[in-house]
């Protein structure tokens, strides 16, 4: 006997409208809480890399020992992230 491939049952009607709906207000619900957790990544890196490389932008906080120890893991993020600390930032950046 053949097997039958097994579809999963998609309900029709109002019912199926109720489970598009409800997944349409879970996704919106987790797109902004996605957002917040990568603004939230961000900038725990920057912080993180103007901690350890702080000499790159004239900011001496940690001796060059543990920096230098650190680097081989920054160095992928230097380029965007000294170019993110040194722009000009204004009063709007804030608040979007």
């Amino acid at each position: 006997m053949p097997e039958e491939k097994v579809k999963k049952a998609r309900r029709g009607g109002l019912g199926g409208i109720l489970d598009n709906l409800k997944e349409v207000m879970y996704g919106m619900a987790a797109l902004d809480m996605s957002r917040y957790a990568v603004r939230t990544r961000a900038s725990m890196e920057h912080l993180f890399i103007l901690i350890t490389m702080g000499d790159l932008i004239g900011v001496p906080i940690l001796p060059p020992y543990y920096s230098l120890r650190l680097l081989p893991y920054v160095v992928p993020n230097i380029a965007t992230c000294k170019r993110r600390m040194l722009r000009e930032k204004d009063i709007s950046d804030a608040m979007f």
